[in-house]
């Protein structure tokens, strides 16, 4: 194994490269992001303790309601990312059948594979430095900020979470370099024949 990067692994074998994509490891951001993620399940508690146990009126039963859905909504949109930021890992394995590509949280994921043959215009997506893209991406609970994109039978795929350009470009060129190579040693087989 080999590491491109801080956070990029390679296994690079005859017939298949295997990618593995780690999430940033920032000790502190990652303990403050837990400590809201405590607060915020102890205020949901409170409401819902709250909702059960104390007389109310039938219109703050429903502003409970409605503030839980809210609640929810951001409990596991913060936890799914705060859970991915220990535990969470961007699988990608490239061989003569297509590139599979697995976001994983531990073990749990689904393995998606893109044949090869299918694949157009695989490119860079850098947002500039001081835009609002950057400054929303860089947040901790948000676990978009993919840097590789390419088609796919009418829909776009990203790849690479929030990797600095350096490490995203040599992912990139590494990529389009084995796609190729597959594509190339699958052209040559089918003109000579082998299987």
């Amino acid at each position: 194994m080999k590491w491109i990067g801080s956070r990029i692994s390679v296994v690079d074998t005859k017939d298949k490269t295997t990618i593995v994509i780690y999430p940033e490891r920032k000790a502190f951001i990652n303990a403050l992001m837990g400590a809201w993620i405590f607060m915020w399940y102890s205020i949901g508690f409170t409401v819902v303790w709250s909702y059960f146990m104390l007389k109310l009126t039938q219109q703050e039963k429903l502003i409970l309601v409605i503030f839980m859905s809210f609640w929810l909504y951001y409990a596991v949109r913060v936890t799914r990312s705060f859970l991915w930021l220990f535990k969470g890992s961007e699988n990608l394995k490239i061989d003569q059948i297509g590139l599979t590509i697995k976001n994983a949280t531990g073990r749990i994921g689904r393995a998606t594979p893109y044949y090869l043959e299918n694949i157009k215009k695989i490119r860079l997506e850098i947002p500039k430095q001081r835009s609002l893209q950057t400054a929303w991406e860089s947040s901790p609970w948000v676990r978009g900020g993919e840097r590789i994109e390419f088609d796919y039978m009418g829909k776009v795929v990203r790849l690479g979470r929030k990797l600095n350009e350096k490490d995203a470009t040599l992912l990139f060129n590494l990529i389009t370099k084995r796609i190729e190579e597959h594509i190339r040693h699958k052209t040559k087989r089918e003109k000579t024949g082998e299987k």
